[in-house]
C-alpha cells in the first residue's frame, strides 16, 4: 500500500495507529522499520517520524538501541485513565444535555437505534464503532474545545483495550442500558443526570475489564 497524501509522515501516522487499534499490531511487537518502510513503500526519514507522532500519543514505546514497540496497556495505565476520562466525559454529557437541540438529539436517536440493532445481533465490532460515534456525538456537543483535547489524547490509549471489554459475560446488553440512561438524560435536558451516567458507564468499562483480566481473557501487562 502506498502513501499517497502530501504529508507521508501523517499519513504513514495514520496507517500504523489504524493497524495498532485493529490489533493487526499486537501490543509489544517490535517494529521494524526496514520491513515496514518497504511494506508501505516510503523511505524510513517519514516512516521515524510517524513513529515519532505514536510515541508522543503513547501507542508506540521507543527503546534506546533497541527501536521502536507497540505499547501495552497496563492494569495501572487503565486504573489511572478511567477515573479521569469518566470525569471528562461526564462532563461533556452535562454540557451536551444544556446545548442539544432538538435536531441533534434526532442525530442521537438515530445512532442509539444503530446501536440497539448491533447489541441484539451481538456484532461488537459494529457496536463498537457506534458507541465511538455516540461518544464523538456528545464531546461535540458540549461544544468545549479544551474538553475536546483532553479526552482526544486519552481515548486512543483507552482504546487499545475498551473493545475487548464488550466480551465480558453481559457486558454488551449492559453497555446499551448505559447509554440509553445517558440519552434519557439528555432527552431530558438533565445535565446532572447526564453526567451521572455518563461517568457510570466509563468507570463499568474498567470493571468490566478487571472482570476480563481475572479471567484470563484480556492480556494486560
Amino acid at each position: 500500500m502506498r502513501v499517497v497524501h502530501n504529508s507521508l509522515h501523517d499519513e504513514a501516522a495514520a496507517q500504523l495507529r489504524e493497524r495498532i487499534f485493529s490489533g493487526e499490531l499486537a501490543p509489544g511487537v517490535f517494529l521494524d522499520e526496514v520491513a515496514l518502510s518497504t511494506e508501505m513503500r516510503i523511505s524510513r526519514t517519514p516512516l521515524r517520524e510517524a513513529l515519532k507522532v505514536l510515541t508522543a500519543e503513547g501507542l508506540v514505546r521507543h527503546e534506546p538501541r533497541r527501536g521502536c514497540f507497540v505499547a501495552e496497556v497496563t492494569a495501572r495505565d487503565l486504573d489511572e485513565i478511567f477515573p479521569v476520562i469518566a470525569l471528562l466525559e461526564g462532563r461533556c454529557a452535562h454540557e451536551a444535555a444544556l446545548h442539544a437541540s432538538d435536531a441533534d438529539l434526532d442525530a442521537l436517536q438515530v445512532l442509539h437505534d444503530k446501536l440497539a440493532r448491533h447489541a441484539k445481533a451481538r456484532r461488537i465490532n459494529d457496536y463498537y464503532s457506534a458507541n465511538f460515534e455516540i461518544h464523538e456525538a456528545i464531546i461535540a456537543l458540549a461544544g468545549n474545545r479544551w474538553l475536546a483535547q483532553a479526552i482526544g489524547g486519552l481515548r486512543k490509549i483507552v482504546k487499545l483495550a475498551r473493545l475487548q471489554q464488550l466480551h465480558a459475560p453481559g457486558r454488551l446488553e449492559q453497555s446499551l442500558a448505559e447509554h440509553l440512561a445517558v440519552f434519557a438524560a439528555l432527552k431530558a435536558r438533565d445535565p446532572e443526570g447526564a453526567e451521572a451516567a455518563m461517568r457510570t458507564h466509563l468507570l463499568r468499562q474498567r470493571v468490566a475489564l478487571h472482570d476480563l483480566a481475572g479471567g484470563s481473557k484480556l492480556r494486560i501487562a
